[in-house]
């Protein structure tokens, strides 16, 4: 089975249960795109891996296997739409695309993915430098620091870097 599809079966069956307490074969075809003999197919094949709870006419619900994999995959995918929207994508393309890039992290990547969403949640205020990005964005061009001749903070004095805040400009 591709992880992808399994995933997608996962999210959707934890949504339909949440809102209807079980999540029905013929919702749940109609929500992938396939027959329902398709969908009763991967329901069968969730089933033997732990992951669900399937009986015919009825439908599914997910086993605590399940669940946790449904509850990780909805972390994943609120970090990487959180993490495009903070570098000024618009919300609902980040949310489509988070569908599709969450299947396709690695763990690894991913941690780091979500401790950087987590600590640029951490500020009051937007850094300089997602400021500073947004702006190349727009136009292209980056500006130097006049001190260190790599970042981006001349643009604000007040909010240059505090390795720099003693140094002195280059001549």
């Amino acid at each position: 089975m591709k992880r992808k599809r399994v995933e997608e079966y996962i999210e959707i069956i934890h949504a339909l249960e949440l809102e209807e307490g079980r999540a029905a074969t013929g919702r749940i075809a109609a929500e992938m795109g396939v027959k329902p003999s398709s969908a009763t197919e991967m329901l069968q094949k969730l089933q033997n891996e732990g992951l669900l709870h399937y009986e015919s006419y009825a439908g599914a619900t997910l086993t605590d296997s399940g669940r946790r994999l449904a509850l990780e995959l909805k972390g994943k995918h609120r970090a990487i739409a959180d993490f495009l929207e903070i570098i000024g994508v618009d919300r609902n393309s980040a949310e489509k695309d988070a569908c599709q890039m969450e299947h396709h992290v690695g763990r690894e990547s991913m941690e780091r993915l979500k401790k950087f969403v987590q600590f640029a949640g951490l500020s009051s205020r937007q850094p300089i430098w997602i400021e500073n990005f947004k702006r190349y964005c727009e136009n292209g061009r980056a500006e130097k620091c006049d001190l260190c001749n790599r970042c981006t903070c001349r643009s604000d004095a007040d909010k240059v870097p505090d390795g720099h805040k003693s140094a002195s400009p280059r001549e």
